[in-house]
C-alpha cells in the first residue's frame, strides 16, 4: 500500500518514477541490453535488412537519424511491435544476433505483467476498479511497442540533444538504459536530470493516461541529451491503446464538480493530430 501511494503521488506530481524489486531478473535485462548493443554494432548493411521502408507510413524498422542541427534527432533506433501476436511483423525483428527474438519475447511477457500491475495501481489511485485503465486502453487489444535508441557520442557539445522535448503519445513507457545518463524531465519551470539506477525500470506517464485520468496524472515533458564521448542506449517499451479505442476521460470520473477536461477522440485520430501538430481539444 505504501508503494501504491508513492506511485500515485509521483504520477500526480511528476509523471515519472523508478520501479525497483519489479520482478524482472537482472540477467534478463542484461541480455536485452546485450542484444541491442550487438545489433547496433553490426555493419550498416546488416542493420538495413530491417530498415523502415521509405514508402511506409508506419514507424516500424531501423532508422538512422544523425543530425547536427539543434532540435533534431541525434539517434539511431529500431522500432517494432511486440504484442499482441496479431500485430507483430517479424520482418522488422533482427535475425542477428540470433538470440534476439527469444530474449525480446521473454522480456515482453515480463514487462506486460509489470505494466498491468502499474495500470491497476493507477486505476485504484483514481478511486476506480483495478482494471479500469486497462479497459480504457483496450483490454487484450492494448499494443506494446519496443524501441531501442542508440545515441552515439556527439562531437558538438553545443548541440547535444538526442531527442528534443516531448511528451509521449502513448499510455506508459517502461525504460531501461545503459549507464550513461541523459534523460531530463521538466517540472516547476526547470529541467532535472533523471538519476540512473542500475536495477530500476523508469516509468513515464504519457498523454493517454493524462486524458483517461481527466488530468489527475501528469504526462511528463522530457528530452534526451547526448554525451560527447560515450554511447548512450535506451530500451523503452511503450504501452499504447488500441487504435480504435476512444481516448477521453473515464466516464466514472466525470461529475458536476469534476467536468471533462478533454474531448473524446479515437486513439488513431489523437495520434494523427498530435504527430501533425493539429489541435486536439
Amino acid at each position: 500500500e505504501l508503494v501504491a501511494r508513492a506511485v500515485v503521488k509521483a504520477s500526480e506530481e511528476w509523471g515519472i518514477f523508478h520501479v525497483v524489486n519489479h520482478g524482472i531478473s537482472t540477467d534478463l535485462i542484461q541480455r536485452l541490453k546485450e542484444i541491442g548493443k550487438q545489433f547496433f554494432d553490426l555493419p550498416e548493411t546488416e542493420k538495413k535488412e530491417v530498415a523502415k521502408r521509405d514508402d511506409s507510413e508506419d514507424f516500424e524498422g531501423y532508422t538512422r537519424n544523425l543530425k547536427y542541427t539543434e532540435d533534431e534527432v541525434w539517434a539511431d533506433n529500431l522500432f517494432h511491435r511486440i504484442w499482441p501476436p496479431s500485430c507483430i511483423n517479424f520482418n522488422y525483428w533482427p535475425k542477428n544476433p540470433p538470440q534476439y527474438r527469444e530474449v525480446v519475447e521473454e522480456y515482453t511477457k515480463e514487462t506486460k505483467m509489470l505494466s498491468e500491475r502499474l495500470l491497476g495501481v493507477l486505476s485504484e489511485g483514481l478511486g476506480l476498479r483495478h482494471d479500469a485503465l486497462k479497459k480504457g486502453l483496450g483490454c487484450d487489444k492494448i499494443e506494446y511497442v519496443m524501441r531501442i535508441n542508440n545515441f552515439p557520442p556527439n562531437p558538438k557539445p553545443d548541440s547535444n540533444l538526442g531527442l528534443p522535448e516531448h511528451t509521449d503519445i502513448v499510455a506508459l513507457a517502461l525504460i531501461v538504459t545503459n549507464e550513461v545518463p541523459g534523460l531530463q524531465i521538466f517540472n516547476d519551470d526547470r529541467w532535472f536530470d533523471v538519476q540512473y539506477i542500475p536495477s530500476a525500470i523508469t516509468i513515464t506517464i504519457g498523454d493517454q493516461i493524462l486524458r483517461l485520468s481527466n488530468g489527475k496524472y501528469k504526462n511528463v515533458l522530457h528530452r534526451v541529451t547526448v554525451d560527447t564521448e560515450k554511447q548512450r542506449m535506451s530500451w523503452p517499451i511503450f504501452v499504447d491503446a488500441n487504435p480504435d479505442v476512444v481516448i477521453g476521460p473515464l466516464p466514472e470520473l466525470i461529475t458536476g464538480d469534476n467536468p471533462s477536461m478533454f474531448k473524446p477522440i479515437t486513439c488513431n485520430d489523437f495520434k494523427y493530430r498530435r504527430l501533425f501538430k493539429l489541435p486536439v481539444d
